[in-house]
């Protein structure tokens, strides 16, 4: 569903290049990552050492899946600076996961880092419909959390004025969106919900206010999800992805004109799809677990992380650079349930489709003797 109209967007020369120059561009910043990683990360040159493999090894892109995977534990064994491959006195900034399941996982950016991720948010907002002039109201939350503060300087990159509101205070949230009149909200799809609830219970249309893009992130929503979002608010509903372990948001971002998947900025992170069980490489087009390898970041390369989210990579459509399909699931947090993979989206989708629920659920599960059961509360609109 396309709620607005766009003027093409001025695109960087690499948004439309060649492939043969992507990959050139890829395997000379993948060279130097890697011999980054191992000659300033004790972790990397032990991990490439116990796996036989050398940065020397690395000369075609395919030569990658040589090398040993990196996992969230990883970081947290080596908490809190132990994968930062520059002095302390080079990290400009540091964020952090919020920890609940153990350690948080914490990344730390040179000055070029955040020049460099303010210029992939700023390219995903514009990927968005945004332009400069535009005003973004910002609902993601600060602190050490990546989201509001990358898309804060995404959005002062590309030249837009910024309502850094954060999160929760949904009735001044409303407030301000009528007052201040945003064009753009950078929020989580739950949350927009929130909103759009509060400005209804206030008796304002959501179709009347100035928003006309929705930038959604941090968080699986469905396709189903998209469309009620759109027409309720009578906005365009784009997704924008990334996590904090690689850089933040901006990853990956939704094309508006296509609305076909977030496009991934393949020239700062280099994706595999990965058999979960086996970790063998898959074919593009195929689900499994997306991997990520950044390719330009100074403080704490990643070589190989595996985000757990299972996905596919698309072929390019409005850039020209691979998509990725909206994330069905986590390798970690499937559920199986008698012997059946279930993933929260799928159930969400179904639940989507019923107008007479909400969106908002809870799935418990338990054990009847020694089978598993699965209970889905939902709300009723």
């Amino acid at each position: 569903m396309t709620v607005n109209t766009y003027s093409p967007p001025e695109l960087e020369p690499i948004e439309k290049a060649s492939i043969d120059e992507l990959r050139a561009l890829q395997l000379e910043r993948l060279k130097w990552s890697v011999r980054h990683a191992y000659e300033n990360v004790p972790h990397y040159r032990k991990a490439f050492d116990d796996k036989g493999v050398h940065p020397d090894d690395l000369k075609t892109l395919e030569d990658l899946a040589k090398f040993p995977f990196t996992t969230k534990h990883d970081l947290r064994d080596n908490y809190p600076f132990g994968m930062f491959a520059v002095p302390m006195n080079k990290v400009a900034r540091v964020h952090a996961s919020s920890g609940t399941t153990g350690k948080p996982t914490v990344v730390g950016y040179t000055l070029k880092d955040i020049d460099t991720w303010a210029n992939v948010v700023a390219r995903s907002i514009r990927a968005s419909g945004g332009r400069p002039g535009d005003m973004v109201h910002i609902s993601y939350g600060y602190g050490l959390f990546t989201g509001g503060m990358g898309a804060h300087y995404g959005a002062e990159r590309l030249g837009c004025t910024v309502i850094p509101m954060s999160g929760g205070q949904t009735e001044k949230q409303v407030q301000i969106i009528q007052d201040f009149k945003p064009s753009i909200i950078m929020v989580t799809p739950s949350y927009m919900l929130t909103i759009l609830d509060e400005m209804e219970a206030q008796g304002i249309d959501p179709k009347s206010t100035s928003l006309r893009i929705g930038i959604f992130g941090a968080e699986p929503w469905t396709p189903a999800m998209r469309l009620a979002v759109e027409a309720r608010a009578g906005i365009d509903a784009v997704d924008i992805y990334g996590l904090s372990e690689v850089m933040g948001p901006g990853v990956a971002n939704e094309c508006v004109e296509t609305k076909d998947g977030p496009t991934i900025w393949e020239d700062h992170f280099y994706p595999e799809i990965i058999n979960p069980e086996t970790g063998e490489v898959v074919a593009d087009g195929e689900e499994g677990e997306l991997v990520f390898t950044s390719l330009s970041k100074e403080a704490m390369p990643v070589i190989r992380y595996r985000t757990r989210d299972l996905t596919r990579l698309l072929p390019p459509t409005a850039r020209s650079m691979r998509r990725m399909a909206k994330i069905t699931g986590r390798s970690d947090d499937m559920l199986i349930i008698r012997g059946v993979n279930v993933f929260p989206t799928q159930i969400e989708e179904l639940i989507c489709k019923m107008p007479k629920l909400a969106p908002q659920y809870l799935l418990e599960v338990d054990k009847n003797g020694h089978m598993d059961t699965l209970t889905v509360k939902v709300e009723v609109n």
